[in-house]
């Protein structure tokens, strides 16, 4: 049995109920199981409210269930002996001040048309209420607030709910070690759903072996989602294969595809605006250097989906038969590995709870990756205007004093090629596990390893 838990979003919940007081119309979008219900239900629980889940049925049929949802709120026996017959007569009765939740509106949206139409006219005329759009189908979510939609213009406040941080996984895994943490968040993410589908009571690896090799609910999932989004599975399922491969660039993922350049680009942005799927460029590129294709870097960049692609979808057919001794040996020897480039996002968050707690010799305004002429350099934070610059490795190893030095000597020869002239330079190192930290922070360098993260991860 799943356990509701409900973890964070302290800046969602002061940003829904302050629309709330307003009697806004708020939209709240984001990928299936990422706790939008559970953010809703927390943010409106102290005020009068509908909540409403919208199904595939009969337009008769929701009026039904709005009128008896009318009658618990209100204790007017009307709504059960007469339900209502329209939206612009639930809208009508609707009290003053509660709040009216409408999950999964695009499937209300697909069965009735009409009511964008009817809800323009409420948000026009009538409104004393606070509305609440909201949908697991991103790209019909994002159409609403768009030019041309009968609600644009109308919203007060529309609301990405994203998927959780690193930093909040122990919450779910008080009992986890930082390294099984890491294990957990690269194959997850930040999605509450997933993470309380693994057992706190196994390892990260004995729970990755039920849950995907089992064939648990983590199996299917993948699919499951994109098939709610999307129409031509095959050829998305072949990008991403392709990009756990490691085709990072448009002519490699072209060339392994085989599908033709001209329609690439749609199924590209299709998945980076579905969350899955991310595009870097170099982060000391400007203008219209940015937006050249062949500068453009593409992997996949939610957790889950990448394990999936990496060790479950290429061996389908033997998980399917019970034939498991191929795909279990495939994770074994490349868990590690896959590891090492989930490392990098986590590094990442890092450093940014550093900046935003002023843990860092400067606040920086940009980070990201920087690569040219085959050196790459893992993160790059810039602070522009004050002309400050931090230069950072990320190692998923445990590394000797040695070993980090060298590391250090290589990052400080290659941060010398981005170009970054007359400003202060700093050279920084995360890893697993470094031997002789202090030492090596005595000389100037930056360092930090899973055990600067424990401070971090306590809720």
């Amino acid at each position: 049995m799943i356990m509701h838990k409900f973890v964070n979003r302290r800046e969602e919940l002061s940003r829904l109920r302050e629309a709330f007081r307003r009697n806004a119309l708020v939209v709240v979008y984001g990928r299936r199981r990422v706790g939008k219900t559970r953010l809703l239900v927390e943010a409106a629980k102290e005020v009068p409210h509908i909540y409403h889940l919208c199904k595939e049925e009969e337009v008769s049929e929701t009026l039904k269930s709005l009128s008896l949802k009318l009658f618990h709120i209100t204790r007017d026996e009307r709504f059960v002996k007469r339900p209502l017959s329209s939206f612009e007569e639930f809208f009508e009765a609707l009290p003053s001040g509660s709040v009216l939740i409408l999950d999964e509106f695009q499937v209300l949206v697909r069965n009735y048309p009409r009511i964008l139409g009817i809800l323009q006219e409420y948000l026009d005329f009538h409104q004393g209420n606070p509305i609440v759009l909201c949908g697991s189908s991103v790209s019909m979510m994002e159409e609403l607030t768009q030019y041309g939609s009968p609600i644009y213009g109308r919203r007060g406040l529309a609301l990405k709910v994203e998927p959780l941080s690193f930093f909040h996984v122990r919450e779910f895994f008080p009992g986890y070690s930082p390294e099984d943490l890491v294990k957990t968040y690269a194959v997850l993410g930040g999605i509450p759903e997933y993470l309380l589908r693994f057992d706190p009571s196994l390892s990260p690896e004995e729970n990755i072996r039920r849950e995907f090799f089992g064939r648990g609910f983590l199996y299917g999932e993948a699919e499951f989602l994109l098939r709610y989004e999307l129409r031509d599975l095959s050829t998305y399922n072949t990008i991403l294969e392709a990009l756990s491969y490691g085709y990072r660039s448009f002519g490699e993922l072209r060339n392994a595809t085989g599908i033709d350049g001209s329609k690439l680009p749609r199924y590209l942005s299709v998945l980076i605006e579905l969350g899955i799927v991310r595009k870097e460029v170099p982060i000391t590129l400007k203008g219209r250097d940015k937006g050249r294709r062949r500068n453009a870097r593409y992997s996949i960049g939610d957790n889950y989906f990448s394990f999936y692609y990496s060790f479950v979808y290429p061996f389908k057919e033997e998980i399917e038969l019970g034939f498991l001794d191929a795909p279990l040996e495939n994770f074994g020897k490349g868990f590690n590995r896959y590891l090492g480039f989930a490392f990098e996002g986590i590094a990442k968050q890092f450093l940014i709870e550093l900046n935003k707690s002023g843990k860092l010799p400067f606040r920086f305004t940009r980070i990201g990756r920087w690569w040219h002429k085959g050196e790459e350099i893992d993160l790059v934070a810039l602070n522009e205007r004050e002309r400050k610059a931090l230069f950072v490795e990320v190692k998923w190893k445990e590394l000797s004093e040695r070993e980090a030095r060298g590391i250090l000597k290589d990052l400080e020869r290659k941060a010398e090629l981005v170009g970054f002239k007359g400003g202060e330079r700093y050279h920084g190192l995360v890893a697993k596990e470094i031997e002789g930290k202090e030492a090596l922070r005595e000389e100037g360098w930056l360092v930090w390893d899973l055990r600067d993260f424990e401070g971090l991860t306590e809720g």
